[in-house]
């Protein structure tokens, strides 16, 4: 078989570099024309100085992972590789060390004047008097965005006494209690309490030109402003103007709205400048280039790819728990779409058990998953199932209780369409996770799944299950495991089989004939 092709379109490290060559064909190309070339490639590696745009990405036929070695990935239009099914992974976790220790350091410059001495007695200028600084004990630093670096920053102001301030909606109160950092409840109320502010803010609509005249109005006279995350926070005429009024004493920037920058801020003698350092360390580097090299691979050969962008993570200790239910969920999204014949108004995911205690998202995916595959003009993965749910107007709905009557953990898809419901539900069981289906279709079983079943409902009268064996036989398809369920004596019942080959055209049309109300031949795949 023909290995899949990589392209290594920025440096990495060796390391991550020899990895992909273990599996793959890897090219390293820096200069070359990517429109002509992206199309003959599975995955593709870039740092920051790639864009991947929407028509980039629609000449990539073949592609099926972005992989980003560093933290942000807004130099890929992620809604357009989603919609085509694409990957886009990213190293989240390499830089953050070096990230805080260069905002830490770009604090301790700007209290201390470090910087301007420096270059003033380079120039054999002894200068006491004019470059004094200010302690940061006992100051407030004012955090915006209390992600991974955000965290870590806090971390290490905290051990330089200073009182540490944050605002993140997205981070559960409990974290900010454990690092002893005080939650507000809004960014207004960051920028009031802050002496230093220092930006961690992903980059989005909203938060683009964040630091603009208006905000920076409301931040106490003579405060100072750090910003390593991205360029675009700040609106830089707005800083520039605030730093020659007084209004904030001092800026230390390592980003910029525009790479490589010469603008007015370099002539101020009030701000400290680096050139996009942050995540600029060898370890740093050698770490983003590994972990997206193993995400790539990841992601080509089936894995669990944990640091996707645009598909639910979890963590290892999580992905103990979830895993085995992974293809459970799945297999039940797959189930509750057949016996509904692919039409679907709203998909319910619920959780009992164990299991609602989790971040249950990937489950759901999953299940989407499950439920679109071979219902759709394009390849469904784990990417774009939720795009393509909700481009069929699809209500995606979950679900978590922590009661389950029978049973330690369960899963239970509904599936409802034109005012009718139905339903599926199973569980996994014993070491080797096998996935059992509990109900399906109104009726209780106790019944593995298989990769071909079949499910009759019917009145329950005697004869039927020798009349099912003898058709069979008849057709030459062998019943592996039958197991039947009855809602009361004399009244429906429901027979599911799982059998070792498809079901010939004949034997479907006997069946049919044979009186049954409803008749169910399904591929669950493997």
């Amino acid at each position: 078989m023909t290995r899949p092709r990589v392209l290594i379109r920025e440096p990495i490290a060796e390391a991550g570099i020899d990895l992909l060559r273990e599996h793959f064909d890897v090219d390293v190309d820096i200069n070359g024309d990517l429109a002509g070339k992206i199309g003959d490639y599975e995955a593709i590696v870039i740092r920051s100085a790639t864009k991947l745009d929407g028509n980039l990405i629609a000449l990539a036929d073949r592609l099926k992972v972005i992989g980003r070695a560093g933290v942000g990935v807004d130099n890929v239009d992620v809604e357009a590789a989603t919609r085509r099914g694409i990957v886009v992974v990213n190293a989240p976790e390499s830089t953050v060390v070096s990230a805080a220790e260069h905002t830490v350091g770009l604090l301790l410059a700007l209290s201390r004047n470090i910087p301007q001495a420096h270059a003033a007695l380079k120039e054999r200028r002894w200068e006491r008097s004019s470059h004094g600084g200010t302690e940061l004990a006992g100051k407030t630093l004012g955090v915006l965005g209390f992600g991974r670096i955000g965290q870590q920053v806090a971390r290490r102001a905290l051990g330089l006494e200073m009182r540490v301030v944050a605002h993140d909606p997205f981070v559960a109160r409990e974290r900010f209690r454990e690092l002893g950092v005080d939650r507000v409840e809004s960014p207004d109320d960051v920028l009031a309490a802050a002496d230093f502010l220092t930006l961690h803010l992903p980059l989005t609509e909203e938060t683009t030109g964040f630091l603009n005249g208006e905000t920076l109005a409301t931040m106490r006279d003579g405060a100072r402003v750090i910003n390593a995350a991205r360029g675009e926070l700040v609106d830089e005429d707005a800083l520039l103007e605030a730093l020659q009024s007084g209004k904030i004493a001092a800026a230390a920037l390592d980003v910029f709205s525009a790479e490589p920058y010469s603008g007015p801020l370099l002539d101020l003698p009030n701000v400290v400048v680096t050139p996009h350092l942050a995540a600029s360390t060898e370890e740093a580097q050698d770490r983003a280039g590994v972990i997206v090299a193993e995400q790539v691979a990841a992601a080509l050969e089936g894995g669990l790819v944990t640091n996707a962008v645009n598909i639910p993570s979890i963590g290892a200790e999580d992905l103990e728990v979830l895993g085995p239910f992974i293809p459970l969920a799945a297999t039940l999204g797959r189930l509750a779409m057949e016996l509904g014949a692919g039409r679907a108004d709203r998909l319910e995911l619920a959780y009992y058990g164990a299991l609602s205690g989790y971040d249950t998202r990937l489950l759901t995916v999953a299940a989407l998953n499950g439920a679109f595959q071979g219902r759709s003009d394009q390849p469904v993965n784990y990417v774009n199932a939720p795009v393509i749910a909700a481009e069929r107007g699809v209500e995606v709905v979950e679900e978590r209780r922590r009661a389950s009557r029978d049973f330690t953990n369960l899963i239970r898809v509904s599936l409802r369409a034109n005012g009718d419901q139905l339903r599926v539900a199973g569980t996994t069981i014993g070491r080797e996770h096998r996935r059992w289906l509990v109900s399906a279709l109104g009726f209780e079983l106790e019944m593995e799944l298989a990769p071909l079943m079949a499910f009759f409902r019917y009145d329950d009268v005697p004869g039927v299950i020798g009349k099912v064996g003898t058709l069979f036989g008849e057709a030459g398809v062998n019943i592996a495991n039958m197991t039947v369920s009855r809602t009361r004596r004399g009244g429906k019942a429901l027979m599911a089989l799982s059998i070792d080959s498809e079901a010939p055209p004949q034997l479907v049309e006997s069946l049919r004939a044979a009186g049954f109300d409803e008749v169910y031949f399904i591929s669950l795949g493997s």
